[in-house]
């Protein structure tokens, strides 16, 4: 094998060396690896999937996408991975599988992730992101930790020579079934009132609220203090790695990893015609409403939240309370609960970053947190999706200055996803803007010296969402400093999404060329009608 290591990311392999994709009917992304199919032999590597077969079922062989015409080294690979490049250059990284380790913590298809993370560094992908859920290491009981898989997976990728972000996730997943601990969950069947609820009393259980993080509501301990145990347990168990292959770390900050209020309950289900509702009525919340109420002379402002806010599928702006002209979110009272909402959520964000700081200060690793890229409503002069997330942003005021600074003074990257949407890609009727947006959380933190690490929404594989992602990592404003695709999973190694890939990360490093350009076009092809007994090794 030859690889071309020589001021680029490019890899040139070998008329043998073949990258194979197996594309079958009923592709499910949702379960990411979970039905990979692999074939390594020695200079092959296959990914597909082999769930539900069907006669229709088309296997396609591609080259590998480096048949460019660069010069090259020969060359041990393992001992030549790393390539030259520039010191301003982003990062890139994938990835992993949300359930790469599963409940039982044991490496889930391991045999695939260890094909996926070749064919990464082949292609000259700098690390993967993993996923650390607080429910599979901590879930039996409080201080109780088993690290065994993800140090096996942290061992795989130091051995692939890529580095290493982890992320530490203090919150549930819904797809992939990723639960909170079960001992958390227990108390939260006698407590209720350590999750989220809405205005109809429904409760979020999929993360703990924010109102309860210096209550001992955790078999005498606060969350917090569960968090920085957590951290201080993770950090000794992956001494050995930091520094060489673990190179940063985020906090979970909230549902989904991200800072905001999960204001809905169901994104997936709800189609999202509304702007979400406002999650202030536990018991807690309630409580902290009231007396900052009692403090500010409005004691009557502290009973709920707002009586006129929309429910979840209501449509915000005929709604009286986020109404453009006129509407209560521009009263002295919306202003003061506003405030007050968005206060809370940014302290919380605050108190877990400075908690991670002060954790790994003493290593050689970046702290960084995550937040939400709300863009529905955002040509509206109210925000409503972004305000029940929130998110005080309006017309009238930036809300994201205010959590630049916490990440400033907290020296943390911002995670920022959805660097791969376009305005014209979205529904008219909600009046959305993910590329203003994007630009102006971009603003706030060149304002205040923060870097950003930034994160795609979705696999798609347009070359219009590629070069939308180029431009806000390479544009003249860009303030990136690494970017993570996600994720890894079939569709991201499927015949129609890995070349095009493949294109974008050489395009990074040849910034003169455009994604379409460098799209290999395919010298060798074959397809093949797979019947009922196609025999295939699974992962």
């Amino acid at each position: 094998m030859e690889i071309s290591l020589i001021g680029s990311s490019k890899v040139k392999l070998g008329t043998s060396d073949i990258l194979g994709f197996c594309n079958i009917n009923n592709n499910n992304d949702n379960n990411n690896l979970k039905n990979a199919q692999i074939c390594s032999g020695k200079s092959k590597i296959c990914f597909g999937q082999i769930s539900k077969w069907q006669k229709s079922s088309i296997r396609l062989t591609i080259k590998a996408a480096a048949a460019q015409s660069e010069p090259v080294v020969s060359g041990d690979s393992s001992t030549s991975g790393r390539r030259s490049k520039p010191t301003d250059r982003v990062r890139l990284y994938v990835g992993l599988p949300l359930d790469s380790i599963s409940e039982c913590n044991a490496v889930n298809h391991a045999r695939a992730i260890k094909a996926g993370l070749k064919a990464l560094k082949l292609l000259g992908v700098d690390g993967v992101e993993l996923p650390v859920w607080w429910g599979v290491v901590e879930k039996e009981a409080t201080g109780k930790y088993d690290w065994s898989g993800y140090l096996a997976l942290a061992e795989m990728v130091q051995k692939a020579g890529l580095k290493l972000h982890v992320s530490l996730c203090f919150h549930a997943s819904q797809e992939p079934k990723i639960p909170l601990p079960k001992w958390v969950s227990r108390i939260g069947e006698s407590k209720p009132g350590i999750f989220f609820t809405d205005r109809s009393g429904q409760s979020y259980k999929d993360c703990l609220s924010l109102a309860v993080d210096d209550l001992p509501v955790l078999d005498g301990k606060t969350p917090i203090q569960v968090y920085q145990e957590f951290c201080e347990s993770f950090k000794a168990s992956f001494s050995p790695f930091m520094g060489s292959t673990i190179m940063g770390i985020s906090i979970g900050l909230g549902p989904n990893g991200e800072l905001r209020y999960p204001s809905h309950h169901n994104p997936a289900k709800s189609y999202l015609i509304g702007a979400g509702e406002f999650q202030c009525y536990d018991e807690n919340m309630l409580n902290r409403l009231n007396q900052h109420a009692a403090t500010t002379g409005h004691p009557l402002w502290g009973l709920s939240g707002p009586h006129d806010a929309p429910s979840y599928n209501q449509s915000p702006i005929s709604n009286p309370f986020f109404k453009e002209i006129g509407g209560s979110w521009e009263s002295p009272y919306g202003d003061f609960f506003l405030s007050w909402y968005s206060s809370q959520l940014i302290s919380h964000g605050d108190r877990l970053l400075s908690l991670a700081a002060s954790t790994f200060r003493d290593t050689p690793i970046t702290v960084s947190g995550k937040v939400p890229l709300v863009h529905l409503w955002y040509k509206t002069r109210s925000h409503p999706a972004e305000l029940t997330a929130g998110l005080y942003n309006t017309v009238n005021k930036n809300g994201y200055e205010e959590i630049a600074k916490i990440f400033s003074r907290n020296s943390s990257l911002m995670i920022l996803p959805g660097m791969d949407l376009l305005d014209e890609n979205q529904p008219t009727r909600y009046l959305s803007s993910p590329e203003l947006l994007v630009a102006q959380i971009a603003a706030a933190c060149r304002n205040h010296g923060v870097e950003v690490s930034g994160q795609n929404l979705g696999v798609s594989g347009s070359p219009k969402c590629f070069e939308q992602i180029k431009k806000n990592l390479l544009g003249e404003n860009a303030v990136v400093d690494l970017f993570t695709y996600q994720r890894m999973g079939a569709s991201f190694f499927s015949p129609d999404h890995f070349p095009k890939f493949s294109a974008f990360v050489r395009s990074i490093d040849q910034p003169e060329f455009h994604t379409d350009d460098l799209l290999v076009k395919e010298e060798e092809g074959r397809e093949s009608v797979a019947g009922k007994n196609l025999h295939m090794q699974a992962a």
